[in-house]
């Protein structure tokens, strides 16, 4: 034998290289396919925001998630059940989004912690 793989050997590993191709593309497709899904979710959900509330509520939302984005996050998807449930009637004012934050703020835990 004179060292060099035969023809046997170039086709099987010249195979294996395009099969890890081809699947390195369809993992790059299906992450891209759920990054569009997620950015229109994402879309819908400010369709859906601007739909039911008054510019001053959304203001005042986009303070919140500036400041806590989770809790924001929380609040947005409540008012986004709340509009899909049929459970808003008309606009959130920014009176009702007070209401609404102050519904959802999460209890404060206090400690009472005693000298002895």
């Amino acid at each position: 034998m004179s060292g060099r793989p035969d023809d046997d050997d170039l086709e099987e590993l010249r195979r294996k290289k395009m099969e890890q191709l081809q699947e390195q593309a369809q993992q790059q497709e299906s992450g891209e396919a759920q990054e569009a899904a997620q950015q229109q979710a994402e879309a819908q959900k400010q369709a859906l925001l601007r739909q039911y509330l008054t510019d001053d509520a959304r203001k005042r939302l986009n303070t919140v998630k500036m400041s806590k984005p989770q809790f924001g996050e929380q609040v947005e998807r409540q008012v986004v059940a709340l509009a899909q449930s049929g459970r808003l009637q008309g606009k959130i004012d920014d009176e009702k989004m007070k209401q609404l934050l102050n519904e959802l703020k999460p209890e404060k835990k206090s400690f009472d912690i005693r000298r002895r």
